[in-house]
């Protein structure tokens, strides 16, 4: 499917993009472009078109999003659902106008339900009402889901409908404002150390538990189902696997080299209490399975970000 088509990614700036950008080089693709801000403003109709004049895409793969954290989720839940929603619709609207092969919708694990029995499988996905900081990005990445169905019954329009879980790895966001829970502990952990600290303070319990997905593994699943699967049933890609934010903290203080105190804040929300996806269906619709084991990935995260902090600091 993918080699000698032109391909644009939304977003391909981003940390996940990056990574994605290097996988695609060794499908044969006879063109790959990249779209992100400020060049294009996937919100603006305009842009989206004016995108389309000048990628000229065959294939598109739509990464881009406004995500964050907890707190961003609770500072921000208008801007998350408006972007996400605005972006998506108009992308999937514009591609069928367009005649385009096939369009790769990046959906996330927020949009499944707060009790969603674990591990999360792909039939449990309208079972309630997602947990409520994540709902309104949730929400408006999922309807991504009802338009891609929609317009394959309808128009015949060739889309798919990825869920990925929690991704970590080189490249991550760090900063405190925005990040997500890997990149936030392991620079509270560096920070930690830099400031001989005995102690640092970590959200919530511990108790709830996560699936965390190597983004180079990601972008592998991603290829392989952008190239191989052509149905729109949703399809979860992620490790297979959970852990407690305890032993996750504890395991990235370890790696790190810090030696003190974890303090924990109960005041503050767990979110989602689990997140396990069921990775079965992506693994017999179009042969993937994740390689890279959690301990190595947080090792190669964080030597990245050892190697990289004083450029990230200067931001």
């Amino acid at each position: 499917m993918l080699a000698d088509k032109r391909i644009t990614v939304t977003g391909g700036k981003g940390f996940l993009g990056q990574h994605l950008i290097r996988k695609l080089s060794d499908y044969s693709c006879r063109g790959i472009e990249i779209v992100d801000l400020p060049q294009y403003n996937l919100t603006d109709q305009a842009d989206i078109r004016r995108m389309f004049d000048v990628t000229k895409p065959d294939i598109i793969i739509h990464l881009a999003a406004k995500v964050g954290g907890i707190g961003f989720n609770q500072e921000k839940p208008a801007e998350l659902f408006y972007d996400n929603l605005i972006m998506g619709t108009q992308l999937i609207h514009e591609a069928y106008l367009r005649k385009i092969e096939k369009f790769v919708a990046l959906g996330t694990i927020c949009a499944y339900p707060k009790f969603t029995p674990v591990p999360f499988k792909e039939e449990d996905l309208w079972n309630g009402y997602p947990e409520e900081t994540n709902a309104p990005y949730g929400l408006a990445k999922k309807m991504m889901l009802v338009q891609s169905q929609s317009y394959r019954q309808q128009y015949g329009f060739n889309s798919i409908f990825l869920l990925p879980v929690n991704l970590y790895g080189p490249g991550d966001n760090f900063d405190p404002r925005s990040s997500h829970v890997i990149p936030a502990l392991i620079k509270k952990c560096f920070d930690a150390i830099d400031n001989h600290s005995d102690s640092l303070e970590v959200w919530g319990t511990g108790r709830a538990t996560r699936e965390f997905f190597y983004v180079e593994d990601a972008a592998q699943a991603i290829c392989m189902a952008a190239d191989l699967y052509e149905k729109s049933e949703p399809v979860n890609i992620g490790a297979g696997y959970e852990i407690s934010i305890k032993e996750l903290t504890e395991l990235i203080a370890r790696l790190s080299g810090f030696t003190g105190k974890i303090l924990w804040d109960s005041s503050k929300p767990d979110g989602q209490p689990r997140r396990q996806l069921d990775t079965s269906k992506a693994l017999k619709e179009f042969g993937f399975k994740a390689t890279t084991d959690l301990t190595t990935g947080l090792q190669k995260t964080i030597e990245w970000y050892r190697q990289n902090r004083h450029l990230l600091n200067k931001k």
